[in-house]
């Protein structure tokens, strides 16, 4: 371990990865910091690819529960929590393994250890063994993450519950689950527990589940939950948690009624914040807002010399802006530290990407309708639903519709959303197209085959052209 570096990057996972690798190719002398007793970040370990896993076995566990609609039989199927888990534990063993390599093929420095800032150009290191060492970089970043965030409810602690990173390491199916949350989190674990037979009560704050969403969307997906058989409580006020035998109570106000609800096992989804604390960011000099970082589209905060990246900072949670923050990051640091001319690089959430892998799935791109009426800027928006597509019909999955908004006065295309089938996948089609300020027209025009998932884009692009 050397004293003195260009770069030090304070974080392990996507964000704080790709920026190493990025400043390190761009002739940097840089370490990155790693305190985590595992390798490989949230997305790695306790997000996208373990929760996706479980996701995975519960939409195939759908899929034999719907054979009979399909002329098939699968008779006498079952769940195995325990082998879900294994798993999961295989996949995310693979993908920490490779990221492992990534970190240690010598190209940098990695360090284990917890980083506290001791000053804004020095860090201390208390390693796993808790031996402390001090370091010192030109420049750094910030990438440290989130953690669970659990709202103080009276009685929820002393009655038990489990949150996002306790189920992804439980192998028991409880008969019943109460989700606490409406967020991308709470509806794919709401959607998991279904899939593999659990019944599901969702009790949500807000007048509308995935908040971030047009209220079109997140109506359509609470409307496909309960024709599912799962029971979802929106404008909730949670008040207690109560221990009833072997079971649990969640007791909420709804509708100015106070009311229960009775499950085996209570899901904590609440949503995650960004992991700062043990940074001692004030020693620094580096200033927060509501437990985040305030950061430039330049990926700095307010001491230029420091920037974030990631889950720490946002304005989006989602691992691949946080792998381009980091790459912004990690250029621009170059360019700060070589006294370039050249303007620093910044984020472009122009085409930001959301996607929950719910059944049926949901996924944005671009701007909603909510946030351009918030601006005051004009747009015109058209939908096509699936129960009037054919390929949506073979399949047996006409639930939802595509949505396509487009600027008033040219009609490029501004945003758009899907909720239905392959949502995931079918969004990449319009980001490519606003990736190059495509017009309604301009997607009109594209051939698309029939007949697929895909072409139903070309009806709303009709009606917008």
């Amino acid at each position: 371990m050397d004293k003195n570096y260009d770069f030090i990057v304070i974080g392990g996972g996507s964000a704080g990865y790709a920026a190493a690798r990025t400043a390190t190719g761009l002739g940097l002398k840089v370490a990155v910091v790693e305190g985590g007793k595992e390798i490989g970040g949230l997305c790695i370990l306790h997000g996208c690819m373990p929760s996706k896993t479980f996701i995975e076995s519960a939409n195939r566990f759908i899929t034999l529960r719907r054979a009979k609609e399909f002329g098939l039989r699968a008779d006498n199927i079952s769940v195995h929590g325990n082998e879900i888990l294994a798993r999961k534990k295989h996949m995310v063993s693979d993908f920490s393994k490779h990221r492992t390599e990534q970190l240690e093929n010598g190209k940098f420095d990695f360090i284990r250890g917890m980083a506290a800032f001791v000053d804004s150009h020095t860090i201390e290191i208390t390693s796993l063994q808790n031996e402390r060492t001090q370091i010192s970089g030109c420049a750094f970043l910030i990438a440290t993450g989130s953690v669970e965030q659990v709202v103080p409810i009276p009685g929820l602690a002393e009655t038990g519950f489990l949150d996002s990173d306790a189920v992804l390491d439980s192998p028991t199916i409880p008969g019943s689950v109460i989700v606490l949350g409406g967020g991308a989190i709470a509806i794919e674990f709401a959607h998991f527990y279904e899939g593999v037979g659990s019944e599901v009560t969702v009790l949500q704050r807000s007048e509308q589940v995935m908040k971030e969403m047009d209220v079109d969307v997140a109506d359509a997906v609470v409307a496909a939950y309960r024709k599912r058989g799962m029971k979802v409580f929106l404008k909730t006020k949670t008040l207690r948690v109560e221990k009833y035998g072997d079971r649990k109570r969640v007791f909420f106000e709804h509708e100015g009624v106070e009311k229960f609800v009775e499950a085996d096992e209570i899901i904590c989804a609440l949503g995650r914040k960004p992991n700062l604390k043990p940074l001692n960011l004030d020693r620094a000099g580096v200033e927060m807002e509501h437990g985040r970082l305030p950061c430039s589209h330049r990926q700095q905060t307010n001491v230029p010399h420091i920037f974030a990246a990631g889950d720490a900072v946002g304005p989006h949670d989602i691992v691949h802006l946080g792998i381009q923050q980091g790459e912004i990051a990690g250029r621009n640091v170059a360019k700060l530290l070589r006294l370039s001319a050249e303007p620093l690089e910044e984020a472009d959430y122009r085409i930001k990407l959301s996607v929950i892998f719910s059944e049926p799935q949901v996924a944005s791109v671009g701007a909603t309708a909510k946030e351009l009426e918030r601006g005051h800027i004009p747009y015109i928006t058209a939908k096509y639903h699936f129960d009037d597509h054919g390929k949506s019909m073979v399949l047996g999955e006409t639930e939802g519709f595509v949505k396509l908004i487009v600027a008033e006065k040219n009609r490029e295309i501004l945003g758009a959303a899907v909720v239905g089938p392959q949502a995931s996948d079918l969004i990449h089609e319009i980001a490519v197209a606003m990736y190059f300020h495509a017009t309604a027209g301009d997607l009109a025009r594209v051939p698309h085959y029939h007949p697929t998932l895909s072409e139903i884009w070309t009806y709303p692009a009709e009606d917008l052209a």
